[in-house]
């Protein structure tokens, strides 16, 4: 299998606009890529095998490893027509080979074959990390099919959006399936129709474990719990990533949040509008306290401007003048100062 895309992923580390030198520097330097995938739950779903299993997994398994090893390869191959990427080049041909060894024995390098570790040491390598999995939410949605390596949500659930509230998602490819099999109940879909709800969340980690060994960098992976689920629970999950060798991971358990992005019932998000309508509620009688408030103080500078208009009264620090601070007193010489008879501030002292 050869991968076409890593030296098109590579050209945009070049074609990049860097604001900052520091960040320029770190990228060209390293010339990390991302290639990821998404629709896995497709594939297993035209294999016929359920996602989670461990048929499913081993099928997983093989993947990604072609995918990794054929990567790696490919920048071996780019790295002897471009160079290696800056940091694995010393100023020595002896720093540069103590560099490739320490980078062939990293931990993720030592998982990788035998052939591509010692092209490594011989020929370098034209990016230090070439794989990742994105989440894919809107592009997976966008082309109809799974997003990044998570099993479909649902076949039939609303997603909020900015067209409009809620969204209702149907999966093409359970229509492509029913198409093909015209006495195939919808109401009863085969096993590998599995959804992420429908899984057990020691499932989804497994998945991502299984994923992480074949990826140098990170996962975007959700593991769904269901509504309920306890603290020790959720402890439990991330234990077990933990141990299987994920760099990371994110459980969610239904309906702890007000408002989610995926749902299985347009309804279950009346919380949702419930709280958007008391927060514009709140919104408006801030608004209206603040114009009144605006409006108040208006009319009382206008009144204070028409008395002073109207009188004789000169707002001054001189003797005989009305005090300016509170506008009440006679200014009088007091112990060498023009004080306020009524407010007893000091306007004017000496000279």
């Amino acid at each position: 299998m050869e991968i076409t895309s890593n030296p098109y992923l590579s050209l945009f580390i070049d074609a990049t606009p860097y604001f900052l030198e520091d960040n320029k520097r770190q990228a060209l330097g390293e010339r990390r890529v991302g290639l990821g995938v998404m629709g896995l739950h497709d594939l297993l779903i035209y294999c016929e095998i359920e996602y989670g299993s461990e048929e499913g997994n081993q099928l997983v398994d093989k993947v990604f490893e072609t995918i990794a090893t054929s990567a790696y390869r490919a920048s071996v191959e780019l790295g002897k027509e471009k160079g290696s990427f800056p940091f694995l080049q010393g100023g020595t041909e002896e720093e540069t080979n103590r560099l490739r060894q320490a980078f062939t024995n990293t931990g993720f390098m030592k998982k990788m074959p035998e052939d591509i570790r010692e092209s490594i040491l011989e020929n370098g390598i034209r990016n230090s990390h070439l794989l990742t999995v994105a989440p894919t939410g809107s592009t997976g949605t966008m082309v109809g099919v799974s997003t990044g390596l998570e099993p479909y949500f649902s076949f039939s659930y609303f997603r909020s959006g900015r067209l409009g509230k809620f969204i209702e998602v149907k999966a093409d490819i359970v229509q492509e399936y029913l198409d093909r099999n015209p006495d195939a109940d919808p109401e009863n879909l085969p096993n590998w129709f599995v959804s992420a709800m429908e899984l057990a969340p020691e499932a989804h980690a497994d998945v991502q474990c299984v994923i992480q060994r074949w990826i140098d960098s990170s996962i975007s992976k959700t593991v769904n719990a269901p509504k309920g689920y306890s603290v020790e629970q959720v402890e439990k999950v991330y234990e077990r990533l933990y141990k299987g060798g994920a760099k990371g991971g994110t459980v969610y358990v239904d309906g702890s949040r007000d408002s989610q992005v995926l749902t299985l019932k347009a309804e279950e998000n009346t919380m949702d509008e419930e709280i958007d309508k008391k927060e514009k509620q709140k919104q408006k009688q801030k608004q209206k306290q603040k114009q009144k408030q605006k409006q108040k103080q208006h009319v009382v500078l206008v009144d204070t401007i028409n008395e002073l208009r109207s009188t004789n009264v000169t707002i001054g620090s001189e003797v005989g003048n009305t005090c300016p601070v509170c506008r009440k007193g006679e200014v009088k010489e007091i112990g060498g100062c023009n004080t306020c008879t009524n407010c007893n501030a000091q306007l004017k002292c000496g000279l």
